[in-house]
């Protein structure tokens, strides 16, 4: 079972994360939500790591500001882990970096669009999971087919 683990730092987060979750099943994926902050338990954060990692899974962090938790995730695991921070209007979106500026040997992947950050994740299952392939090539025709028709009444106005 191909399995995302949306990982958030606080509960604020939720409603973005359900974004991640809903896009996660349309593409096949099963989602599980978890709450632990980088920077106020790290202990916690481990413990969910350790708790899924030998599973078939990959990480989707989901934390604004100073975005420990994605880089700690990374850290701590073999899996992939996808940074998928949350826009922040207050800070004019400058808390992007602290997703985009990582320590060497620290690798998350950053994709600012949930659904984006559940197709990412489904492309790296794709590669061994027949039916997320599927599902993928599927949504990429989906989207062919709509810039076509787009296009296609554009010709006829």
């Amino acid at each position: 079972m191909a399995k995302v683990i949306i990982m958030m730092g606080s509960k604020a987060d939720l409603e973005w994360s359900k974004k991640i979750a809903d896009a996660s099943r349309k593409l096949g994926l099963t989602p599980v939500m978890r709450i632990a902050s980088a920077h106020k338990v790290p202990l916690k954060c481990l413990e969910i790591i350790r708790m899924y990692e030998n599973e078939n899974v990959v990480f989707i962090t989901v934390a604004g500001r100073s975005n420990a938790l994605s880089g700690f995730c990374d850290a701590q695991t073999w899996r992939p882990v996808i940074a998928c921070p949350p826009y922040a209007d207050k800070f004019a979106g400058a808390d992007v970096y602290s997703s985009l500026r990582m320590p060497s040997g620290v690798s998350p992947m950053v994709v600012l669009e949930p659904d984006n950050a559940a197709l990412a994740a489904a492309k790296i299952f794709a590669v061994s999971d027949e039916n997320v392939h599927q599902r993928v090539v599927e949504l990429q025709e989906i989207n062919r087919r709509k810039l076509a028709d787009d296009d296609n009444s554009l010709l006829s106005e």
